[in-house]
């Protein structure tokens, strides 16, 4: 099928038949069915080449008969030999168990389409049959398009989902945690919505002292998924904000959509705060839900865990007091006990270095004593020493009539030596 124009065409008048009596005279048609009276025959347009009428009046007239028969209606049927062109309109054939009908979707139409649909999907179209002139074809002019069940909608966020996941997004590693004491939480959602006024119920009811922050954006319809993504841009280049929470209330599929946005996905990923994403029931999973630093089943949900409770958080601080003080106490006492210990220990070592010395000098006096000379005159030795008191340990250190003093272990004798009697073996000068 070829590119439709978008532009209907000129609506053509009925041809206005008129049958005449014998004898009387009859008309011929011109171009545009202009009755001409032609004397003596009766003749109906295009029942004879004298009569023909244009190919464009035929199709104009098929296509004025065929939209004054049918309005816009939803039509049931599998989609084949679907085409994309440059233009971005859409051409298929709609398929039924032993028809089918052209169709052609313009790119203007399409935006309430989620995804574009594929070969062998059942789907319901609104459409106008019409009948293109231009190739004399009768076809279909869909304005929405919605498949049975959910398949559009599955297969666009499974598209994006996939996409999410290739570049990274949906790694639980990149998960940040949710701040536990902020001092202000930035709320994105709709102004006039149930699900902001749910969060600021239970944040002044859980900790009354965090500021609260709204920066409105649509939740729903067209442009929402741009207004959700420029809200989330503007709180991250503002930045003076511990976390944020972007959600809304329940609703159909339809109006969670936004949220599925990949646009609006990526925006939040991107965002350098650490995000809690809270749409619709627990039930409901967006693509923001998947990329968000932490999922919340409801905005009340994300509100509680976006702040903690400000009486548990004082009982909580005093009783982390208490046991900081036990614990300064305790080690204190420890580091005393360690001190007495270390005390004790060096007295003791301190003690018993002293007995080893004690020992070692009681040791080393005993064997300086047994090599001591008075030791050996104790045990009956004498020592033989001149005037001056050098110790004469020779024979030859005698002469007779040599005085000395001869050292015992009481005294000393005076002594003069009589004779000398060398050892054998040995002389002596003064022999």
């Amino acid at each position: 099928m070829k590119r439709g124009n978008r532009r209907p065409a000129p609506r053509a008048e009925p041809l206005d038949l008129q049958l005449f009596p014998l004898g009387e005279p009859s008309r011929s048609y011109g171009p545009r069915g202009v009755v001409a009276p032609v004397a003596g025959v009766i003749e109906i347009p295009g029942a004879s080449p004298a009569s023909a009428i244009s190919v464009e009046l035929i199709t104009q007239q098929a296509k004025a008969i065929i939209e004054g028969a049918f309005p816009r209606l939803w039509i049931r049927g599998e989609i084949s030999d679907f085409k994309t062109y440059r233009s971005g309109h859409w051409y298929f054939c709609l398929r039924g168990a032993s028809a089918q009908l052209k169709c052609v979707m313009f790119a203007s139409d399409q935006r309430g389409v989620p995804a574009v649909p594929e070969d062998g999907m059942q789907v319901v179209v609104l459409g106008q049959p019409t009948v293109y002139p231009a190739q004399g074809v009768f076809q279909c002019t869909v304005t929405a398009l919605e498949a049975v069940g959910d398949g559009l909608w599955r297969k666009a966020l499974d598209e994006a989902t996939a996409r999410l996941r290739a570049d990274g997004l949906l790694e639980p590693s990149r998960k940040r945690a949710i701040p536990r004491f902020p001092r202000r939480v930035a709320v994105i959602t709709s102004p006039d919505g149930a699900a902001f006024h749910d969060i600021i119920a239970v944040m002044q009811r859980r900790c009354p002292t965090v500021e609260i922050v709204l920066v409105p954006a649509k939740v729903q319809g067209e442009g929402a998924p741009a207004d959700l993504a420029r809200a989330i841009d503007c709180v991250m280049r503002w930045g003076a904000v511990d976390t944020v929470i972007i959600g809304r209330g329940g609703g159909a599929r339809e109006d969670l959509w936004a949220f599925n946005s990949e646009a609006v996905a990526r925006a939040l990923a991107a965002c350098t705060i650490p995000t809690i994403s809270a749409v619709g029931h627990e039930v409901d999973v967006t693509l923001c839900d998947l990329v968000a630093d932490h999922r919340a089943a409801t905005p009340s949900a994300a509100a509680e865990a976006a702040v903690p409770v400000l009486a548990e958080v004082r009982a909580e601080a005093v009783s982390m007091l208490f046991a900081l003080r036990e614990a300064l106490v305790r080690q204190v006492q420890r580091r005393r006990d360690r001190v007495e210990r270390v005390a004790r220990d060096l007295r003791h070592g301190v003690a018993r270095g002293a007995e080893r010395r004690s020992a070692r000098v009681t040791a080393i006096a005993g064997r300086l004593n047994a090599l001591s000379p008075l030791a050996t005159l104790a045990r009956g030795y004498a020592v033989a020493r001149d005037e001056s008191g050098v110790t004469l340990g020779s024979t030859s250190d005698f002469a007779p009539a040599r005085d000395f003093d001869l050292l015992l272990r009481d005294g000393s004798v005076r002594a003069t030596t009589r004779s000398v009697h060398p050892a054998p073996g040995t002389t002596d000068e003064n022999t």
